[in-house]
């Protein structure tokens, strides 16, 4: 969709449409829940949400998405402990995800674009605060895509299943290889399940689309850190799953992907 086409575009939202873009900051709060509590094994739906500073239980009206933040001045309402931007920030992406979504599909892809791209959204914000993918998260990834493949693209399950197994030999034959050459840790089995799932959503002509725009992605960034005054070593560590989780998205929505 071309920029000139996006005021036309959300000005003919349908309701369900608006139905994903109320709903992507729930999802966002959701989002951040799973963040936090996945790298730390600690339950995700049966555990009541508190302030970590007084460890009071928030309640449903603490919980509503920007609002309630926004309300309370970024702050607890019962101890006044500063709640910090993680939570707003991890909504409006959500929201981001969703009207990104619409802008390119419209609604009758959107909810799958939205379910990729949350999850990929999850997976690259723990990688960047704990430098791993959880198996949690990466292998239902894979596993769904394949279902959306079964159900949407039957002809190319194949293809899709062949892409996940071919991603993830790819990069742990690279990972592999980097650790016997400079004798340390390149890539983790994390990197390489992502890879695979990638490989799930996306067959197996896009995965070369992936991992080139992905390190493109990664250079990029390594020299804004650099610029920015960020001194970056040969053993400095840098997750590689954002990037990953960045290109596949974006091959997805812009790729050559059918449905």
């Amino acid at each position: 969709m071309l920029p000139t086409e996006l005021p036309e575009r959300f000005a003919s939202l349908e309701l369900s449409d608006w139905v994903l873009l109320v709903a992507a900051p729930f999802v966002g709060s959701f989002l951040g829940v799973v963040i936090h509590r996945v790298p730390e094994n600690r339950p995700i739906v049966w555990a009541r949400s508190t302030c970590a500073a007084c460890g009071v239980k928030l309640t449903a009206c603490d919980l509503v998405p920007l609002f309630s933040w926004l309300l309370a001045r970024g702050r607890c309402r019962h101890c006044g402990h500063a709640l910090g931007w993680f939570y707003p920030a991890i909504e409006l992406a959500a929201l981001a995800v969703a009207a990104i979504a619409i802008a390119v599909d419209g609604s009758e892809q959107a909810w799958l674009d939205c379910l990729f791209g949350w999850w990929l959204l999850a997976l690259a914000w723990i990688d960047l605060g704990h430098l791993r993918l959880p198996d949690v998260l990466t292998l239902p990834l894979l596993v769904v895509g394949l279902i959306a493949a079964a159900a949407f693209d039957p002809e190319g399950l194949a293809d899709r299943a062949a892409a996940a197994a071919l991603g993830y030999v790819v990069l742990r034959v690279v990972a592999e290889v980097y650790r016997r050459l400079r004798r340390r840790e390149g890539l983790g089995q994390g990197d390489a399940k992502l890879f695979a799932a990638a490989g799930a959503w996306l067959g197996i002509a896009a995965l070369p689309q992936v991992i080139l725009l992905a390190a493109l992605a990664a250079l990029i960034a390594a020299a804004g850190l650099s610029l920015s005054g960020t001194r970056l070593r040969a053993y400095t560590a840098l997750p590689f799953g954002p990037f990953l989780a960045l290109a596949s998205w974006s091959i997805w929505l812009f790729g050559l992907v059918p449905l």
